[in-house]
């Protein structure tokens, strides 16, 4: 019942977003301006998408490696299949699906990858916080006068979340340091827990903290962040080739304040991320770089069609290719949990 209201609730929000997106469109005219599109834009547009897709396995394997060996196939293949499930699954299923399938395959503790996904989203919001900053700092130009409270909203949001990703960070640079005796602290739930309860929570909080083992290495960390920029200048450069394939007139380092509010967008609970998707970039174009609405519109429409369209039948296809399907898929992004009181080898069940 509770999924059937998560699924209504996140419907309903796509349609207002869409509602809102669409109010001031002519839709003739966007249906043109798609058509009219720059054809070698768009298409390096979709290579940059599979670029970052590339990256974003190869950062991982890197984060994973203080676990022990993956391959770099088998991290690829699982991101593609986990970013395919947050897009038509609800509640983000892939993030709890990408690092139990590669534990499955690489003989990993679940657990223990799931906690590189956190560091992967920490990396990531560090990455998009500090362009931000270079751009609101260097290169907002006259932006700040096209749009003052948007301008504002957007620099204050970004002041708000640096605090936030620091105190994160910390907190897992403590954890990674401390596995056995976070394992210790926890244990003492017995005092409130069944002793069964307890020792599993404890265990799973130290196979968790020993997968934040990158974050007490500083060499390997700046190698992870550097390549969080690698990632998030890949997708601006992506964000920038869709509005040049609509002759809008966005810098280079203007995609970096038109990123930050994608990154927003995209975070709305809605299925495949429609609707704020989509609001964020034509909000974006056309009150700081003055884009026309329509292409705007239609800018957007592609921009989303060719960051989740590709990804997603790819996932499907290797899905497909182990013998699953949309429904399996299902069964395995329910809560996982841990079976083994040591913490977990890696070999877990949905429940």
């Amino acid at each position: 019942m509770r999924a059937v209201l998560r699924t209504i609730l996140g419907v309903g929000l796509a349609i207002a977003l869409l509602a809102i997106f669409l109010r001031n469109a002519d839709l003739p005219r966007v249906w043109e301006q798609i058509r009219s599109a720059s054809a070698s834009m768009v298409g390096l547009s979709l290579v940059l998408t599979a670029a970052t897709y590339f990256v974003r396995a190869e950062r991982w394997q890197y984060l994973l490696e203080p676990l022990g060996h993956t391959r770099f196939w088998v991290a690829f293949r699982t991101t593609v299949i986990g970013f395919a499930a947050s897009f038509v699954l609800p509640a983000r299923a892939g993030e709890v699906l990408r690092p139990y399938l590669l534990a499955r395959q690489e003989k990993l503790p679940a657990t223990a990858a799931f906690a590189t996904i956190i560091v992967e989203r920490i990396l990531d919001l560090v990455a998009v916080l500090v362009l931000l900053g270079i751009f609101l700092l260097a290169f907002s130009g006259n932006a700040a006068d096209a749009a003052p409270r948007l301008y504002r909203a957007v620099a204050l949001g970004g002041l708000v979340m640096v605090p936030v990703g620091l105190g994160v960070l910390f907190a897992m640079f403590v954890m990674a340091g401390h596995p056995e005796r976070l394992h210790a602290l926890v244990l003492k739930a017995e005092r409130v827990l069944p002793a069964r309860v307890a020792q599993a929570v404890a265990a799973f909080a130290r196979t968790f903290a020993e997968g934040l083992a990158v974050v007490r290495r500083p060499t390997r960390l700046v190698f992870a962040l550097a390549w969080s920029f690698v990632l998030w200048l890949a997708i601006a450069a992506q964000v920038w080739t869709m509005a040049r394939a609509f002759a809008i007139s966005l810098p280079f380092t203007g995609t970096f304040v038109v990123t930050a509010m994608l990154v927003v967008g995209v975070a709305i609970p809605t299925p495949g991320g429609v609707g704020g998707g989509h609001e964020a970039f034509r909000l974006g174009v056309t009150s700081f770089y003055g884009a026309d609405n329509n292409a705007a519109v239609a800018a957007a429409i592609l921009q989303h069609a060719v960051n989740f369209v590709p990804i997603t039948l790819l996932g499907l296809w290797f899905l497909a290719r182990d013998g699953m399907n949309i429904r399996g898929l299902r069964e395995t992004a329910k809560p996982i949990r841990a079976v083994d009181s040591d913490g977990g080898t890696g070999h877990e069940v949905a429940s």
